[in-house]
């Protein structure tokens, strides 16, 4: 009997259909092709073209990034360009950006990338990375860093068990959706850091019930700073730069927020922070 060893690329298309706990007959009929032929994809008795790996990447919701990496493993060019965002091919995306940025002020706005690195944010972030130690914010803020590590804004949270729940909850799914090696081991350094004690975190149990689950419940000199956050990605996006983007628009969840961040808008003074200490 005639042995075949898997291709390089017949084993990455294995571990995705994996990971999205697809059988072969689901990504065939997803696909539109047979079993048979993704069996011989898969086991390197066939050499899939340029066009069936790209059809199988859109059915397996790859990631752009690997879908190149996946084109290469197969000895086909990549099939997405990867850009700095500060190129003049991505003028337009920047200007946009930096519309929805200005527009969203005097509320916190930042733009991450796939590993939840702060790549651009405007001013009114303040309230979110004032006061924390350059150690944690280098060489570039990360949210899960900036949000759980202790000597970051974990401190001053009023809910801190529960942001940490939903946030570690919130990038393990990532990471495993992705295989994301980074994603992996940032999972396991925030996993790290010590847990909350009863003493400085939750909400009261009188709290009012809100529409968000878990808000981000901030305490500052002016109070307690109620915001939620919602995400915003690009539409069918050609570059894997701009495919790994998301700009995150917090909201404050009550008057009180509001005021107070347009109030510090409007003196131009960073919203500055309590120490983990300091009664608010």
């Amino acid at each position: 009997m005639e042995q075949h060893q898997p291709s390089p690329s017949g084993v990455l298309l294995r571990e995705w259909r994996t990971r999205r706990r697809y059988s072969q007959l689901d990504l065939a009929l997803l696909a539109d092709i047979s079993a048979r032929h993704l069996s011989c994809l898969e086991t390197g008795r066939a050499r899939p073209s340029r066009t069936m790996l790209l059809r199988l990447s859109t059915a397996l919701d790859i990631p752009l990034r690997e879908r190149n990496t996946l084109l290469l493993a197969a000895g086909h060019a990549p099939a997405y360009r990867e850009s700095g965002l500060d190129d003049t091919y991505m003028a337009s995306v920047r200007s946009a950006i930096d519309t929805m940025l200005r527009a969203h002020e005097p509320f916190p706005a930042v733009v991450v990338d796939r590993w939840w690195n702060v790549v651009d944010a405007n001013r009114a972030t303040g309230v979110l990375m004032d006061g924390i130690p350059p150690h944690v914010l280098e060489p570039r803020p990360n949210v899960f860093r900036l949000t759980l590590h202790p000597d970051g804004l974990a401190p001053r949270l009023a809910n801190r068990t529960e942001v940490r729940e939903l946030f570690l909850e919130r990038l393990r799914r990532q990471a495993v959706a992705t295989g994301d090696g980074e994603l992996r081991a940032l999972h396991e350094e925030v996993l790290g850091y010590p847990h909350p004690t009863d003493q400085d975190t939750d909400a009261p149990p009188t709290a009012v019930p809100g529409p968000i689950q878990v808000p981000l419940r901030i305490r500052s000199p002016l109070g307690e700073l109620a915001m939620f956050g919602t995400l915003a990605t690009f539409g069918a996006p050609a570059d894997v730069t701009l495919s790994e983007l998301a700009i995150e628009l917090f909201y404050p969840l009550d008057d009180f927020t509001a005021r107070a961040l347009r109030e510090l808008s409007a003196a131009g003074e960073p919203p500055g922070s309590a120490s983990p200490d300091q009664e608010v």
